[in-house]
């Protein structure tokens, strides 16, 4: 079945270089720094990597951060944990911003 979003395009990112190989060798090395080891763990970074994909709904992100927490040692139920952290942020971010209409709701009823 042909769909939208082809897994085998994940393997294939590294290409993304051919219409500028100058840009993604520069994005390619931050990215490389952003999930080095540093004050958070490379398993750290992954589940943030898992929650935030999930968030901004990239299946070949969370294809990645997936099997990444799996090699990282990370388990299940610390996957969905951080999934539902991702959740959660969205979730709220998203009922904020009802004070705006609860702004115009009392404004219309002044």
């Amino acid at each position: 079945m042909e769909t939208y979003y082809k897994p085998d395009h994940l393997q294939k990112f590294a290409s993304i270089g051919e219409g500028n190989d100058e840009l993604a060798k520069k994005f390619f090395a931050y990215y490389g720094a952003v999930f080095a080891d540093g004050a958070l763990s490379g398993r750290e970074k992954a589940l943030i990597a898992l929650a935030v994909a999930h968030v901004v709904q990239c299946p070949y992100c969370i294809d990645a951060y997936s099997q990444e927490c799996l090699k990282l040692g990370s388990d299940l139920e610390q996957m969905t944990e951080a999934l539902h952290v991702g959740v959660a942020i969205r979730g709220g971010a998203s009922l904020v911003h009802g004070v705006q209409m609860l702004e115009h709701v009392h404004k219309a009823s002044m």
